[in-house]
């Protein structure tokens, strides 16, 4: 068996185009869980105080995996704004 040596940079590179093309492949257009950054832009929101406490209303999903990350269902935030949304007149 050979050992293949590659930059960490290229190596990651690579990973991403995998996960790119298996994506296409199953149709899959969007990741379900997303982190905060994502979240708070989503929803139009600067401040993590804000998307906490958007959280800890039971507003939207999220998972905790780990106890310093947190991810939250894009389809929730969706819903969320879909909730809020003012039809015109």
């Amino acid at each position: 068996m050979g050992v293949i040596e590659i930059e960490s940079e290229a190596f990651y590179a690579l990973v991403d185009e995998i996960v790119s093309r298996i994506k296409q492949e199953q149709g899959i257009t969007e990741d379900k869980w997303i982190l905060s950054d994502e979240a708070m832009k989503l929803l139009g929101i600067k401040s993590k105080t804000t998307l906490q406490k958007i959280r800890d209303e039971g507003k939207i999903r999220f998972t905790q995996p780990e106890k310093k990350i947190i991810l939250y269902d894009r389809e929730s935030i969706m819903q969320y704004l879909d909730n809020h949304t003012i039809e015109p007149f």
